[in-house]
């Protein structure tokens, strides 16, 4: 079993890091531009670029020694005014260049800077071959881009980064690594401490739902499958039915306004105390429970009809013995395959019944996260996510083999 974890943990390497870049193009490539989703396309170039050091999308995607940067704007080179007759153009820059080396694709450049510490309005220019690079000293400040001769489609301006490799892609697999998962916009905290404060309210609420509703389920399931054909068979039946068949806003509406509004017997809001807890796992509890009693008893039913069965009722046992004992044991591989697809579930909290019910979980911090725009923390959860479901499926496959003396981990 110990070659057998360590060759699924291997295999798990190759998966985790495709789930990594994919979460890494769908946030930082797809997207579009973070900054512009977080601050809005209104907001000021300076406030852009700002946004964009702090958080590090201000370096090269992949690789690179060079990454472009928002101090031109977005003006057209057809727009820029003309000085002169001897073709020069001035170029505004939106905000003041921090120290550091910069390179501009233009033909001949003429860079004006301004020293702003003394006030005197000197000029350092510099010119030169495309593409020019030049540095740029702490204080001082980028008034105008003169840009001689033939102007190009794009004027880009780029900024040198600290190595080839210091990219977003190498920042952010190096953070994940480390167990950084960034700040948060919204909260300006480490998302670790973010995500570490819902935990709590998420699993005393999914933990409960999950093991009340197998526990009732199961129950249930070995019920219609002893007395399957019978008048309480088919009356459960019925009753899944229903259940299956009514909205999931239906229950939390309708549990909050006649047993917390009308009756007054739970609280109907916050999470104060486990009391606040029993309303939305009873509505998480019965919500689910239609769809587990039919697939519970359609995993026992499966076992109730083979010849082992048989035997032990020609050799004299029970029918409880025979169903707890036998029947039951050998229906555990797809209710334990069942059940482990709930479990990553349990750390991203439950979304609907949080939001109704003020419970600060998870569920809620995902939800305000997508509200504000908050991709650090949206980043984080699907990566966990991701990474749960990976580590259920090995302890899955280790109960296949505890459950089961005929499995055999190759």
């Amino acid at each position: 079993m110990k070659r057998y974890v360590i060759r699924r943990v291997l295999e798990m390497v190759p998966t985790t890091l495709g789930v990594l870049v994919l979460t890494f193009l769908l946030f930082h490539v797809v997207g579009g531009s973070p900054a512009e989703v977080v601050l809005g396309k209104n907001a000021t170039a300076e406030a852009l670029a700002t946004f964009d050091a702090c958080y590090g999308y201000d370096k090269p995607l992949l690789c690179g020694n060079w990454s472009d940067i928002r101090a031109l704007g977005n003006t057209p080179c057809g727009r820029l005014e003309k000085r002169g007759a001897g073709g020069l153009y001035r170029v505004p820059i939106a905000y003041a260049l921090p120290a550091g080396t910069y390179r501009i694709n233009a033909g001949n450049v003429v860079l004006g800077l301004r020293e702003t510490a003394t006030g005197v309005a000197d000029e350092a220019m510099v010119d030169g071959p495309a593409p020019l690079t030049f540095a740029i000293r702490e204080g001082w400040k980028a008034v105008t881009l003169d840009v001689g001769g033939t102007l190009p489609e794009v004027l880009r301006l780029r900024k040198k980064a600290g190595g080839f490799f210091d990219s977003q892609f190498v920042h952010y697999v190096r953070s994940l690594a480390t167990g950084d998962f960034g700040i948060s916009a919204e909260h300006s905290l480490p998302v670790a401490r973010v995500l570490k404060s819902g935990v709590g309210p998420s699993l005393s609420l999914t933990v409960p739902i999950l093991a009340g509703g197998t526990v009732v389920g199961v129950m249930l399931g070995l019920l219609c499958a002893a007395w399957r054909g019978g008048a309480t068979d088919k009356l459960v039946l019925v009753v899944s039915t229903v259940l299956m068949s009514v909205n999931y806003v239906v229950w939390v509406l309708a549990g909050q306004f006649l047993l917390a509004f009308k009756l007054r017997l739970f609280p109907i809001w916050g999470f104060e105390s486990a009391a606040y807890l029993v309303l939305p796992v009873l509505i998480g509890i019965v919500s689910g429970l239609g769809r587990d009693v039919r697939f519970f008893r359609a995993a026992i039913l499966d076992e109730v009809y083979k010849p082992y069965v048989r035997t032990a009722q020609a050799k004299g046992l029970s029918g409880s013995r025979i169903m707890v004992r036998h029947v039951l044991r050998n229906s555990l591989i797809p209710i334990v395959t069942y059940v482990s697809l709930s479990i990553p579930f349990l750390f991203t909290g439950s979304l609907m019944l949080e939001s109704f019910f003020g419970i600060p979980g998870l569920g809620n911090v995902s939800l305000n996260a997508v509200h504000s725009s908050d991709m650090a923390v949206v980043r984080a959860v699907v990566i966990l996510g991701a990474l749960l479901y990976q580590g259920v499926n090995l302890v899955t496959d280790l109960c296949y083999a505890w459950l089961d003396p005929r499995v055999r981990l190759g």
